[in-house]
């Protein structure tokens, strides 16, 4: 003890600090670090997070040690940290469903900063009387503390801890999903640290070839070909056909819903499983693969915002689209404001605007949409994204009971949730065709594209799958990305208007290559970015990141970065 704690020269020895007024010089230390011991015991729930919480206390005490040497006010200042962390780390589980991770704070990008300004208007003003009141408490310990530290101690151990907290982090690297958790707020913000850390210096944010590629061809004027159709891209919830999983039991009639116009039933390679929209949405709008991005992929989104310009509504920008995007809740989700509007969407209307409570019947999106339409379609052709959630989890209980459909039959399956998955999915049969009747209805003398596709499979699914297999196996498999996991459906519809091309629309596709399906498709003329996709398509037979080890999109990052399309990556 000795070794560590010393007493400044001008004050009282340590045997005599630890005599009569023993209690009042020891207890706010102990206060302190009785409290980061309860805050363990409520947030941390398993031995791994309790022990890198432990950690992170002794490495923050630590560091603030080599400044100050004064431990209760060390003690003191780590506490207010943690504090800060968990509650802001519990505010925006409350808003996004997710904790706080390193990346928050590694990726700050503007619809962030602006969606935590407009939670908290009074945060300035909180964090100046925060300041008042702790500044005199700070003094007081600076005072009557009577311990001090040597520097090159508490040095020593900050260096410990950090090689305590990176063996856990490699040992046990945080698994995906982890961030959709109520708990664990500090080891899991500390271990994303270590992986993030680890993972930017390894290769940076995105993968690319490190060496220059053959460089695109600079975009010629789109030709004009005369009136163009309106495209309207669904996003279809949490939506497959389930009968890939054996021994589901389905309604009558069921499965027309994965049909296109041509009868084709088309299957869609995701590159998520049971939850991460946003892959999805990055692979349907850039054309791109958020696999790329490794173990950054989870904020896809938040770090292609402003430095991803390749995309879909762009593309349709340069041959007179005006482009429009329905978001669900607020845009500043995953930075998915500034995504959009990097990508070429023009006009963004998320869920504070249309007032909506985020799960809504798809006819309420449907029905935005269609006013949208009335009141710009005259201004030339439209690109209108669309994205619906009335089959988002969890499925523990009935959506909207008042909007079953009237034929519908409870199909008796075991597991509730099922049966709960497909009475939704009956609603949003229900509510598309309502939604091709009232374009024909409102529209006629109008040429429409839809294309819909699933973003990824209901949770419950990947347990469905193979339930004979444990959690490590279901693991491995996600990892290997083994398509029966992975497949969803994408299906092409068309009002007062022929498809132009269908050539690319394979029965099996990776979902990056979908805006080319969708610029064929309406007869729009391809920029040389998805000229150059579309061999690429040709060559790997319709994947994409999963052609030869991931060279291709590699490859092609690269080119999109010698042309300026991707910046800053």
């Amino acid at each position: 003890m000795t070794i560590l704690l010393t007493t400044r020269p001008d004050r009282v020895p340590l045997r005599d600090a630890l005599g009569q007024r023993w209690l009042m010089r020891v207890a706010p230390l102990a206060l302190f670090h009785l409290s980061a011991l309860a805050i363990m015991l409520w947030s941390e729930i398993h031995l791994l997070a309790m022990s890198v919480f432990v950690l992170t206390w002794s490495l923050v005490n630590f560091l603030w040690l080599t400044l100050l040497r004064r431990p209760a006010l060390a003690a003191a200042l780590s506490l207010v940290l943690f504090v800060i962390l968990i509650m802001v780390s519990r505010f925006k589980y409350d808003v996004l469903w997710m904790s706080l991770s390193f990346i928050d704070v590694m990726i700050i990008d503007a619809d962030t900063f602006a969606f935590l300004m407009m939670m908290f208007p009074n945060v300035r003003m909180a964090a100046m009387v925060a300041a008042l009141v702790f500044i005199p408490i700070a003094i007081v310990l600076w005072r009557i503390d009577p311990f001090r530290v040597r520097r090159n101690a508490a040095a020593v151990g900050v260096i410990a801890c950090l090689a305590g907290i990176g063996g856990f982090s490699v040992v046990y690297p945080v698994a995906p999903g982890e961030a959709f958790g109520n708990e664990n707020y500090v080891s899991h913000f500390v271990r994303t640290g270590v992986d993030a850390v680890a993972a930017y210096v390894e290769q940076g944010f995105l993968e690319s070839d490190p060496m220059t590629v053959a460089e695109l061809r600079a975009a010629t004027p789109c030709e004009s070909t005369g009136k163009r159709p309106h495209i309207i891209l669904v996003h279809d919830e949490s939506s497959f056909d389930i009968r890939s999983i054996e021994g589901v039991k389905v309604p009558p009639g069921y499965g027309q819903h994965f049909r296109s116009f041509d009868g084709k039933a088309r299957k869609f390679l995701v590159e998520g499983a049971g939850g991460p929209s946003w892959y999805t949405e990055y692979n349907v709008l850039s054309g791109l693969s958020s696999r790329s991005y490794g173990r950054f992929q989870f904020f896809v989104t938040r770090i292609a915002a402003g430095r991803v310009e390749r995309g879909l509504p762009r593309a349709l920008q340069r041959c007179g689209y005006r482009t429009h995007a329905i978001y669900p809740v607020n845009g500043g989700f995953l930075g998915a404001s500034s995504y959009y509007k990097g990508v070429g969407v023009a006009h963004f209307v998320d869920g504070k605007t249309l007032g909506s409570n985020v799960f809504e019947p798809d006819r309420f999106y449907f029905d935005a949409a269609l006013r949208m339409i009335d009141r710009d379609r005259r201004q030339g052709p439209m690109f209108l994204y669309v994205y619906l959630t009335a089959n988002h989890f969890t499925w523990d209980y009935q959506f909207h009971p008042e909007l079953t459909p009237a034929d519908w039959r409870d199909p008796g399956n075991a597991k509730p949730e099922v049966n709960e998955y497909l009475r939704r999915q009956a609603m949003s049969e229900r509510d598309y065709a309502g939604f091709l009747a009232g374009l024909k209805r409102n529209f006629p003398g109008e040429e429409f594209l839809i294309v819909r596709y699933g973003d990824h499979q209901p949770d419950f699914s990947k347990l469905l799958v193979d339930p004979t297999i444990d959690v490590w196996e279901l693991g491995e498999r996600l990892m290997r990305h083994d398509p029966r996991y992975f497949t969803t459906y994408y299906a092409i519809d068309a009002i007062n208007f022929t498809p132009v091309a269908l050539g690319s629309a394979l029965d099996v596709l990776d979902a990056p290559y979908l805006p080319l399906i969708v610029q064929e498709a309406a007869g729009v003329p391809l920029d040389p970015s998805f000229a150059e996709q579309k061999r690429i398509l040709d060559r790997c037979g319709g994947l994409f990141y999963g052609c030869a080890d991931g060279a291709e999109a590699r490859r092609f990052n690269r080119a999109l970065i010698e042309a300026g399309l991707i910046k800053g990556l």
